[in-house]
């Protein structure tokens, strides 16, 4: 069955509502120079200048998580691909509002970034409250497939880890049983709690907050690679 790294197409809208005069200024004044470069092999000397940790989070959304994760880590490069603008839009405004410079963004395919790095360069992937695609015959869009995660699997260095976060059940189901398919990655989860209860670490959205009021479980992923 095909999966999302044999096809490269983005479904539904790449933006929202039209952009106000701040937000478009931040896209055309901020957004050239913390953009990933568009062609060519990416290292973190190429992206940040020095030789430094890197980390990837799939889909962020409006930049929240992506941003409290940076401002935790100063030292730390994060790579940051959402296809929507006006999620771009947002990343933006917490990269200014706090003076972000660790933080670089694409616009557009996770995977064609991810594909760029060197192997065994990264020190943690993200992938948090991806597009479900319920629908049987969606299965094949969803990010949780081997084909996207043996290239997750490339790029993490060994001891790195793969962090998933979702509240639909039928997401939760199908990704335990890709990643139980696997013999490159450990679970860590030693009880319910484990996957149950957000991390400390692991910074709460306002997507999470909302889902909660609508009374959805979340559940928490953590998977590091062999």
């Amino acid at each position: 069955m095909n999966d999302p790294t044999t096809i490269r197409r983005l479904y539904g809208r790449r933006q929202g509502h039209v952009l106000r005069a701040g937000q478009a200024a931040l896209v055309d004044e901020l957004l050239p120079r913390v953009a990933v470069p568009t062609e060519g092999p990416l290292t973190a000397e190429r992206l940040f200048g020095d030789a430094r940790p890197l980390q990837v989070e799939i889909g962020f959304g409006a930049g929240e998580h992506l941003a409290a994760q940076a401002a935790a880590a100063p030292t730390t490069g994060f790579i940051g691909c959402e296809p929507f603008l006006n999620g771009v839009v947002g990343a933006l405004g917490h990269i200014r509002d706090g003076a972000l410079g660790n933080v670089r963004l694409h616009m557009g395919d996770a995977l064609e970034v991810i594909e760029r790095l060197p192997d065994a360069s990264l020190e943690r992937v993200y992938l948090l409250h991806p597009d479900p695609w319920p629908k049987a015959r969606h299965a094949k869009r969803r990010m949780m497939n081997h084909g996207p995660i043996d290239l997750i699997a490339a790029k993490l260095k060994p001891g790195g880890e793969f962090r998933l976060g979702t509240d639909d059940e039928i997401y939760c189901r199908w990704a335990m049983m890709i990643m139980d398919q696997r013999r490159d990655f450990t679970w860590q989860a030693q009880s319910p709690a484990d996957f149950l209860t957000r991390p400390d670490d692991w910074p709460e959205t306002r997507y999470e907050r909302k889902a909660r009021r609508h009374g959805h479980e979340i559940w928490y992923f953590k998977y590091v690679r062999m």
